[in-house]
C-alpha cells in the first residue's frame, strides 16, 4: 500500500510531462537528410520516391516576380459624366452672374478648354506625385470597362489645368478678366485609382510565374555517398524536403507523427523514470524532488520547441548546460549526467543537425559536470560556465574541421552564439538561489557559508556563550565524520551541528558549559529549570527563523534532543520527590524526534559529546562504554525511530564516536623544566 501511496503521483508526473512535451513537438515530418550545396553526400544511394517538380528558390520566383512587376501598368478609371456636369454648372454661372460683365466668347472658349482638358484628364495631385516617385511612366485607364495604355505625363492636375486655361488663351481675350470668370470652380478630378482592378491583374500575373523549372522522374537518380552538391543537385534535395514536409499535413499522416513523437518521449521519460527507480529510489519517493527534476527536463524543451518552430533564435543560445549545473549543486553528478542527457536526447529529434547537436550537449553536459566536482564556492558556477563556452566553441570548430577539411566553412558567428549561451549560464549563481528558496533546497555551497565562524549568528555565539561555542565544534567534528562513515551528506551535518545549540544564547549562563562558579539552578525548582533548558530549542528555532536559516539546518534544532526527557532534572525530581506525580510534559522536550540520517547522527553526537566531559578519566574502556550506553538509551526510548538508520549504521557511528572521542582526549606529553 505504501509503494502505490507515493509512486501512482510520481507516475502521473511523468505523465504530465510527456504530454506537454509531445504536444508541442514541432508538427511538420522531418525530412531525414542534411545536406549543404558544395558539401559532399553523407549518406547512401539516394533516388526519387515520386514524381516531384523541381522547385525554383525563393529568391528565384522572387526575382522573376519583380521582374513582371517591373512593367506593370496600375489601373485607373475615368469618370466621363464629370465633363458634362462641371460644363452645365459653368452654363448656369454665365447665365446667372456673368452675361452682362463677361463676353460670351470667354465663356467658350473655358467650356471648350475644359472639354479638352477632362478629354486628357484631370487627377489628385497626390496621386500624380506618387507616379512619379514609383517612376511610372505608363497607365491602364479604364473607361467603360475598356482600358487604354495612357503616358501619365499627359495628365493634369487642377493647378496644371487652371495654368493651362490661362496660359493658353488667345490673344484677343484680356487674362485678367479671364480670372474673374472663377474657373477653378470647374475643375475638379475624373481620374482616380483603381485598386481593386490594380490588385486583380497584379495577382494574376504573380501566379503566372512558375515556381517549378523541371521534373523529376520516380526512381531517377538524385545523390549518392562522396558526391559533392552542386546547384541542380541542391535544388532537386530541396524540393523533394519541400514535397516531403507538405505530404506530412495530411490527417492520417499527421496522426502517424503525433503517435511517434509522443511514443519517442514516452520512451525517453520512461528511460528516466527507470534509472530513479533503480539507482535513486529515495529521489523518486518526494514529489518534491521528481517535479524539480521533471521541470529541469520540461521548461527547456519547450523553449527549444518554440524557439525552432517559430525560428526565434539559434538553438545554442539556450543554455542547457544550466541543468547539469543546478541538478548538480543540489543532487549528484550521476543524476545531473543523466537528465542532461535525456534533455539532449529530446532536443535532438528538432535540431537542424541532430548528431552535432547531441555530441556539443553530451560535451558540454560532462564538462559541467567535471567541473563542479568539489562544489564549494559560487565563484566555481562562473568558472564552470566558462569551461561549457570552451567545450562548445572547441566541439564545434574541431567538429567543422573534421566534417569539412576547410577552415572557410566555418560558421564564426556560432562563437557570438556560445557567448550568449556563456553569458546565460552565468545566471546560474542567481538560479541556485531562487531554487532553493523556493523548492527548499540547501546547495553545497550555503552550507559552505553558513559554517564560516564569521557568519553573525556563529559569531555572536562565540561571545555571548563561549562554551556552547566551542561545544558545538566539537559535535560537528564527531558528527561530520560519522555522517562520512555512513554515506550521510556530511556538510549538512557539519553546518547543522554549528547552529543546534543557538537557543542558548538567551540564558548562557543556564547552561553548564557556559558556567564559572555559580549554578543559578540552584536557586530555582526542577520544573522551572527543566523548562528553561528545554526553552533553548524553541528560542533556536526563533532565532534561526529571525536570520532566515533554511529549513534544513532549522530541522537540526528542533530535532537534536527529540521528544526525550531533561534528565537531570526529571531524574533529582523523582529522587527528591518518590511520592509525587510528575507532569511528564514539563520535562519533555517539543521535538520531533530525528527523521534524517543527518538529524539523527547530530543527536547522537550532541549527547556523547556533553556527557564526554564529565568522566575522570577518559579511558579507551570508559569512552566506549560510555558511547555504548548513551546511544543504546536513545534506542531504547524510541528516539531514532524514524530515522533511515540501520543497525550496521548505529554501530558504525558508533566506532567512529569512539576513535574521534580518543583522539580528543588523548593525552599529552609534558615537557620537562630547565635545569640551572
Amino acid at each position: 500500500m505504501e509503494l502505490k501511496k507515493n509512486n501512482i503521483p510520481t507516475i502521473f508526473l511523468f505523465l504530465i510531462t510527456t504530454i506537454l512535451i509531445a504536444y508541442f513537438f514541432p508538427r511538420e515530418g522531418l525530412f531525414r537528410y542534411q545536406f549543404y550545396e558544395g558539401k559532399p553526400w553523407r549518406y547512401g544511394l539516394l533516388t526519387a520516391p515520386q514524381d516531384f517538380p523541381i522547385y525554383k528558390s525563393t529568391a528565384e520566383v522572387e526575382a522573376e516576380k519583380d521582374s513582371v512587376l517591373k512593367n506593370f501598368s496600375p489601373y485607373y478609371r475615368l469618370n466621363p459624366d464629370i465633363l458634362e456636369q462641371q460644363k452645365e454648372k459653368l452654363r448656369e454661372a454665365y447665365t446667372q452672374r456673368f452675361s452682362t460683365t463677361i463676353p460670351a466668347e470667354y465663356m467658350q472658349y473655358i467650356e471648350k478648354s475644359l472639354t479638352d482638358l477632362y478629354q486628357h484628364g484631370i487627377i489628385a495631385t497626390t496621386e500624380f506625385e506618387k507616379l512619379q516617385k514609383d517612376k511610372i511612366n505608363q497607365v491602364n485607364l479604364l473607361e467603360s470597362n475598356v482600358a487604354q495604355l495612357y503616358f501619365a505625363s499627359d495628365f493634369f492636375t487642377i493647378k496644371t489645368a487652371y495654368e493651362f486655361i490661362i496660359n493658353n488663351a488667345p490673344a484677343a481675350i484680356n487674362k485678367n478678366l479671364l480670372q474673374s470668370c472663377n474657373i477653378n470652380d470647374y475643375l475638379t478630378e475624373n481620374i482616380s485609382y483603381d485598386s481593386a482592378t490594380t490588385d486583380k491583374v497584379k495577382e494574376e500575373l504573380l501566379k503566372s510565374v512558375p515556381i517549378a523549372n523541371g521534373m523529376v522522374q520516380a526512381g531517377e537518380r538524385i545523390v549518392d555517398r562522396g558526391e559533392i552538391i552542386d546547384n541542380h543537385t541542391y535544388n532537386v534535395l530541396r524540393s523533394l524536403k519541400i514535397i516531403h514536409e507538405s505530404q506530412s499535413e495530411g490527417g492520417k499522416r499527421q496522426n502517424l507523427i503525433i503517435a511517434g513523437q509522443f511514443t519517442y518521449v514516452l520512451g525517453i521519460m520512461l528511460c528516466f523514470w527507470l534509472y530513479l527507480f533503480s539507482f535513486r529510489p529515495k529521489l523518486l519517493e518526494r514529489r518534491r524532488d521528481v517535479l524539480f527534476l521533471l521541470l529541469c527536463i520540461l521548461l527547456p524543451s519547450l523553449l527549444a520547441e518554440l524557439c525552432i518552430s517559430l525560428s526565434l533564435f539559434n538553438l545554442y543560445i539556450i543554455p542547457f548546460g544550466i541543468v547539469p549545473i543546478v541538478i548538480r549543486t543540489f543532487f549528484d553528478s550521476r543524476t545531473a549526467m543523466f537528465t542532461h542527457l535525456m534533455l539532449a536526447l529530446l532536443c535532438s529529434l528538432m535540431a537542424p543537425f541532430p548528431f552535432e547537436f547531441l555530441s556539443l550537449q553530451i560535451i558540454a553536459g560532462m564538462v559541467a559536470i567535471f567541473s563542479l566536482k568539489e562544489l564549494s564556492q559560487r565563484s566555481q558556477l562562473i568558472s564552470s560556465a566558462f569551461f561549457i563556452f570552451l567545450a562548445y566553441a572547441l566541439g564545434y570548430l574541431s567538429m567543422t574541421v573534421y566534417q569539412e577539411a576547410d577552415l572557410s566553412k566555418i560558421n564564426w558567428n556560432m562563437l557570438l552564439y556560445f557567448g550568449i549561451n556563456f553569458i546565460l549560464l552565468m545566471f546560474a549563481y542567481v538560479l541556485v538561489y531562487f531554487l532553493e528558496k523556493t523548492f527548499g533546497y540547501i546547495s553545497s555551497i550555503t552550507l559552505v557559508e553558513l559554517s564560516n565562524i564569521n557568519t553573525p549568528l556563529l559569531k555572536k555565539l562565540s561571545e555571548t556563550a563561549p562554551g556552547t561555542f566551542q561545544h558545538s565544534l566539537q559535535v560537528s567534528i564527531l558528527a561530520s565524520a560519522a555522517a562520512a562513515k555512513i554515506g550521510a551528506n556530511s556538510q549538512l551535518v557539519r553546518t547543522g551541528a554549528m547552529y543546534h545549540d543557538i537557543g542558548k544564547m538567551t540564558n548562557p549562563a543556564f547552561f553548564t558549559e557556559n558556567q564559572t562558579s555559580v549554578n543559578p539552578h540552584n536557586q530555582l525548582p526542577f520544573e522551572e529549570s527543566a523548562q528553561i533548558i528545554i526553552g533553548h530549542v524553541t528560542e533556536g528555532v526563533k532565532l534561526a527563523e529571525k536570520a532566515m536559516l533554511p529549513e534544513a539546518i532549522i530541522d537540526f534544532i528542533r530535532t537534536h534532543h527529540g521528544k526525550g526527557k531533561v534528565k537531570y532534572f526529571y531524574n533529582s525530581f523523582k529522587n527528591k520527590y518518590p511520592d509525587r506525580e510528575v507532569d511528564e510534559s514539563l520535562f519533555t522536550y517539543p521535538g520531533p524526534n530525528p527523521f534524517t540520517q543527518e538529524t539523527a547522527i547530530v543527536m547522537m553526537a550532541d549527547v556523547v559529546e556533553a556527557t564526554s566531559r564529565s568522566l575522570k578519566e577518559h579511558t579507551e574502556e570508559g569512552i566506549s562504554e560510555l558511547v555504548n550506553r548513551l546511544i543504546d538509551s536513545q534506542l531504547e526510548d524510541g528516539l531514532l525511530k524514524n530515522a533511515p538508520l540501520t543497525f550496521r549504521d548505529v554501530e558504525e557511528v558508533k566506532q567512529v564516536f569512539i576513535e574521534k572521542l580518543k583522539t580528543m582526549y588523548h593525552t599529552r606529553i609534558s615537557y620537562p623544566e630547565l635545569k640551572k
